[in-house]
């Protein structure tokens, strides 16, 4: 079967002006020399049938460059990337929005797009004309749209508002209300953006199941979120953008990663010798490590196996107080899972390099995606904080059923839910 997407060395260009530097005096002459080549640009700018732009200089600007991926049907495929990376640009050339500068992309069904507050509706209609409206754009009939109308107004909630014109809702209800008419005239490609953080929590929540069924039904997604863990948990496959070009393409778990570790080689190790100078109250961070139980680097960890995490960093002045390490264990959504750091009379308060080793034993964490933070403080009457580096290491556990198949787990074989899964001591005791 054909991709239901195909995207070939798609690119974006805009045309940006720029105003030329300027010195502190400027005669007479060389001003109007400079208004008369302006106007002469945007003249002929308006005769070719081009943007006028502002300012002295033109410069062609990539919002996209040389992007090609496919997307199978029933996919539900995430997009993910920093601001300005070119994700909205993507969509919006994906829902036939905007033009693309080069490149082709081939569609095969109907799509209906979530991009921004105010998208498809038209302000001045009612809730209920808009639904119709929005209809017809998809090429449903009447009929259609009224056997899906009553399960629409239900799940946005805005049943009293229905005849009210668009215009007049609050942008959460908007969102609510447009999400609900894009899911469920079953169109065969949901296109959503960022737009679902308007809602609060429990619509988000909605709006996740919703686009699960849409994808259990066959249909395809494409969803744009900064929520990693909205991500990993509900799509399939992952690109990640960044400065106009698909950098990564993959499962969602090893996109995230490469997303988090901003470029760096390797997830599991971090070297701040080079570059920025990361230090505070005396001391400096200098490298970080997540290893084996004997201190080997880690290029893959399972749970079934111990593991350490390993800072080095240096104290520059020696001060009254200990300075104790700590790593902030998050998972793809931010949660702090859990903060552990060193105690004892034996911290270091003295001039010299250091090595923090935090051991976790296995059976502890789950077989998920996790982000280490590196923090150290120093305690000398009050706690003040060297440094606290977020999301510096990044663990991706898997969890190796072929050993534990018909042992630790007892023939069961799907994922365990939760951010850690403990190997605790149980006693089943018969009782009289």
């Amino acid at each position: 079967m054909p991709p239901v997407i195909s995207v070939e060395n798609l690119s974006k260009s805009y045309l940006i002006g720029h105003q030329g530097p300027r010195e502190r005096y400027t005669s007479l002459r060389d001003t109007l020399s400079q208004h008369a080549k302006n106007f002469t640009r945007r003249t002929l700018d308006t005769l070719r049938g081009k943007q006028m732009l502002q300012g002295d200089t033109v410069e062609e600007f990539f919002a996209l460059r040389d992007v090609s991926f496919e997307v199978n049907q029933g996919d539900v495929l995430g997009i993910i990337g920093r601001n300005g990376a070119g994700k909205s640009t993507l969509l919006k050339v994906l829902s036939r929005i905007t033009e693309p500068t080069s490149g082709k992309v081939t569609i095969r069904g109907r799509v209906a797009s979530l991009l921004e507050v105010g998208t498809g509706f038209h302000p001045e209609l009612s809730g209920r004309e808009n639904i119709f409206l929005n209809g017809a754009i998809l090429g449903m009939s009447r009929k259609e749209i009224k056997a899906k109308f009553d399960e629409i107004v239900d799940f946005a909630g805005v049943e009293k508002f229905l005849d009210t014109p668009v215009k007049r809702y609050s942008s959460g209800m908007y969102v609510r209300l447009a999400f609900a008419v894009a899911a469920h005239l079953e169109p065969e490609i949901l296109v959503v953006d960022e737009v679902l953080a308007v809602g609060d929590a429990e619509f988000q929540k909605k709006c996740m199941g919703k686009m699960k069924d849409v994808a259990s039904e066959g249909r395809t997604v494409l969803f744009v979120s900064h929520t990693m863990g909205a991500i990993s948990s509900l799509c399939s496959r992952c690109i990640l953008m960044d400065k106009g070009e698909a950098v990564a393409n993959g499962i969602p778990t090893d996109v995230i990663s490469t997303y988090y570790r901003g470029g760096k080689d390797s997830p599991f190790s971090a070297d701040f010798t080079r570059g920025k100078k990361i230090s505070g109250e005396g001391a400096t961070l200098l490298s970080a490590m997540i290893s084996d139980e004997f201190g080997n680097p880690l290029e893959a960890a399972v749970i079934t196996k111990p593991l350490q995490i390993r800072m080095r960093y240096r104290i520059d002045e020696a001060r009254d107080g200990f300075f104790y390490p700590n790593f902030h264990i998050s998972d793809s959504s931010s949660n702090c899972v859990f903060i552990s750091h060193a105690e004892g009379p034996d911290l270091p308060n003295q001039p010299g390099e250091y090595e923090a080793i935090c051991n976790i034993p296995a059976h502890f964490l789950n077989d998920i995606t996790y982000f280490v933070g590196l923090a150290l403080t120093l305690s000398d009457g009050e706690i003040k904080v060297a440094y606290h580096e977020k999301d510096v290491l990044c663990l991706h556990l898997k969890d190796p059923l072929e050993e534990t198949l018909y042992t630790k787990r007892n023939g069961y074989a799907g994922p365990m839910p939760g951010t850690v899964r403990p190997d605790f001591t149980w006693n089943i005791i018969k009782k009289p």
